[in-house]
């Protein structure tokens, strides 16, 4: 049997096993529901913080964790700066931009505002080397871009005349179009061209080292250097094979700079989350991003995300809420995602067009004389530029919660006293100050508290009430419970967190002790009771094989199939913690299909050892392979039926590539793990 028709064949049993999943995710009782009632012993402790604090079980976890003891485990993840994480960052350092400030990642890779600046000659061009060669590719494209928006609006023109000429529109419109199909054509035929150019350059550059192919390609034409850089990702591999960290990094910039700040942010995280010892740590700053949600599509936040998560989320993930709240409120990220940093005062100085403050040292500080009354009659007519989104999502989302007691007054009031938190040059990399030109004057009233002018000062003195409210005490803490514990958590568990979270003036490793030392945390009901997301999947997958990652663009791109692309959640809402968003056939197909080309080492950049999971002794019989791997994969937690289900189809010769006549044929190892990363049982945590 072909590949080809072996996978479809697999694809075709797997559906099968995809509905039971699906049947299985969402209910809470086992068959073995008798004996889920027992408490947790040791060993089940351990596998279960390693679930829910961690991103699954590696290869030794659960035993490692047992011989230390639970208790002291977790209080050493709630402490992640006594934990070693060196070998995680010997992985992170290729990727440099993770370590890099948002205006210097702006200027190596630059945007299409910074090539803007360059091509008006506000920018100087770099003079020479692998950033110059980065600059004149995009320089390239830009020109393009420009070159088809003329031909597009001179095609328009004509159009337009010859219509007016001949006393109607209708004419004209097949001309149009003609046009611009002509120009697609001309452009195809150039893409073709460049490409096959490429291909041609290739073999001769593979027969050099990596550093002079390198080289030579720096001296190619732009136009070359760009298709080579465009080439397929099979092409590629070869040409970059050998090149350093830097050298992949400015090949990638050929093709797509934001692409690159991008791709190693994503690989970042996975990375984190499948290797880090600061397993906690990660889980959370996974949480309070998605809870503090910015959006990497929205313009210039893909740079300003990579800065977002390792300055203000992740050192603050086990700190005190204010001084989170505070980082946020104050992060060029989310000052641009809700348009807090284009928020005006409607009678605010600038908005009445007066004069900046004059410095006169014999006089201090003082304004100039307001404009004529004429003038600022004139001025009241212009638009406010009052935005709410900010004010909306602190107290929705952020704080109090949909149900926190606020109002759409409470919303302009709070919209009112963030006037003039901006960003400085944001587009260049600028980061938060306040404007007090910007800044609405006055007195006002948030949730009947009143607050008096006292510039920024008014955004910090909200923040502080926000974060003490017991609202957002249970808000905060409802949310932690369902991350960490249920769909649907209890509200004696929550109503404790939250009593902690007000005590302990929102320390949330005060609060996380709480919940962690509460019965509900511990219920044998909820153990394997969480449906994974898709992030929460793949990391526990690579962590469960042991896989090798070199790469983890691939695992990225994984997710963004399972429908949660990293980074990717558009609304301020963020993505769902909860089953029902997760729990469908076609996503969980899409889970196997994951599984199965992980395990089948048909995953680009991500290499398992399937003989060092299944022993060295290598069984041939089907049933004990199959409970090895139970155990290695699942420590042996594994319902009848799913176990029936999986040796049924070993058991079928189209499935298993197992002659007929040839019974002793040892059984498909990497087949029998993606069987069990796709059961319902590891789909659950």
């Amino acid at each position: 049997m072909s590949h080809q028709r072996r996978n479809s064949a697999l694809l075709l049993a797997f559906s099968g096993l995809a509905f039971v999943c699906a049947e299985f995710a969402l209910a809470k009782k086992t068959a073995d529901h008798a004996q889920m009632q027992m408490q947790m012993n040791t060993q089940r402790r351990a596998e279960h913080v390693l679930n829910r604090l961690a991103f699954g079980p590696r290869p030794g976890d659960v035993a490692q964790v047992t011989a230390m003891g639970v208790d002291k485990w977790i209080d050493l993840q709630l402490h992640p700066e006594k934990i070693n994480d060196d070998a995680l960052e010997s992985r992170l350092a290729p990727l440099r931009t993770l370590r890099m400030d948002t205006k210097e990642m702006s200027e190596e890779f630059p945007s299409q505002q910074v090539i803007k600046q360059v091509a008006d000659g506000k920018l100087s061009m770099p003079s020479g080397g692998a950033k110059h060669a980065i600059y004149m590719a995009q320089m390239e494209r830009y020109e393009e871009k420009i070159s088809r928006k003329q031909e597009a609006g001179n095609a328009t023109s004509q159009a337009t005349t010859s219509n007016i000429a001949q006393g109607g529109q209708q004419q004209n419109a097949p001309q149009q179009n003609t046009t611009s199909d002509q120009d697609r054509m001309k452009q195809d035929r150039i893409k073709e061209d460049q490409r096959q150019t490429a291909e041609a350059d290739l073999p001769p550059l593979l027969d050099e080292s990596a550093d002079q192919r390198f080289k030579a390609i720096l001296k190619l034409p732009t136009e070359e250097q760009i298709a080579l850089a465009s080439l397929n990702d099979r092409e590629r591999e070869p040409l970059l094979d050998g090149m350093t960290p830097e050298q992949r990094e400015t090949m990638g910039a050929l093709r797509n700079p934001q692409q690159v700040v991008t791709d190693e942010l994503m690989q970042g995280k996975l990375l984190r989350a499948i290797y880090s010892e600061r397993q906690l740590q990660e889980v959370m700053t996974d949480f309070w991003f998605n809870h503090f949600n910015v959006f990497i599509g929205k313009g210039p936040d893909r740079y300003m995300l990579t800065s977002y998560e390792r300055d203000v989320i992740r050192p603050h993930a086990l700190g005190k809420f204010e001084d989170l709240l505070v980082a946020t409120a104050r992060s060029p990220a989310m000052l641009f995602y809700l348009d807090n940093w284009q928020s005006v005062g409607p009678d605010s100085d600038y908005s009445r067009g007066i004069p900046k403050y004059a410095d006169r040292p014999w006089m201090g500080r003082r304004r100039f004389p307001p404009p004529p009354r004429s003038q600022r009659q004139a001025k009241a007519k212009r638009p406010s530029g009052l935005n709410e989104n900010y004010g909306r999502e602190l107290m929705e989302l952020h704080t109090l919660g949909v149900n926190g007691g606020y109002t759409q007054k409470d919303v302009t009031e709070v919209a009112r006293v963030f006037t003039g938190w901006t960003l400085k040059d944001p587009r260049d990399g600028g980061g938060f100050f306040f404007d007090e030109r910007k800044h609405e004057p006055g007195d006002k009233m948030v949730l009947g508290h009143r607050i008096k002018p006292h510039g920024e000062q008014e955004g910090l003195e909200v923040l502080h009430m926000l974060a003490h409210s017991p609202a957002t005490a249970h808000f905060i803490c409802a949310k932690l419970a369902v991350r960490f514990v249920s769909d649907n958590p209890s509200d004696a568990l929550v109503n404790a967190m939250a009593k902690t979270f007000l005590k302990k003036d929102g320390d949330i490793r005060e609060v996380m002790k709480t919940m962690l030392s509460s019965p509900e945390f511990w219920a044998a009901d909820d153990y394997r009771a969480k449906v994974k997301t898709p992030l929460e999947f793949v990391a526990s997958s690579v962590r469960a094989t042991g896989a090798e990652v070199t790469n983890a663009a691939p695992l990225a791109r994984q997710l963004q199939n399972m429908g949660m692309a990293l980074y990717g959640a558009q609304p301020p809402t963020g993505y769902s913690m909860k089953a029902e968003t997760w729990v469908n056939s076609s996503a969980l197909l899409a889970r196997m299909n994951f599984a199965l080309a992980l395990t089948t080492n048909r995953l680009h950049g991500a290499q398992v050892d399937v003989q060092h999971l299944s022993g060295e002794s290598n069984p041939a019989d089907v049933e004990q392979t199959l409970a090895i791997l139970e155990n290695d994969l699942l420590e042996g937690n594994v319902s009848q039926q799913t176990h029936g289900t999986i040796a049924a189809r070993l058991q079928n010769p189209a499935i298993s590539r197992r002659k007929l006549d040839d019974p002793v044929r040892p059984p498909d190892v990497a087949m029998i793990e993606g069987l069990l990363l796709g059961s319902p049982e590891f789909q659950k945590r």
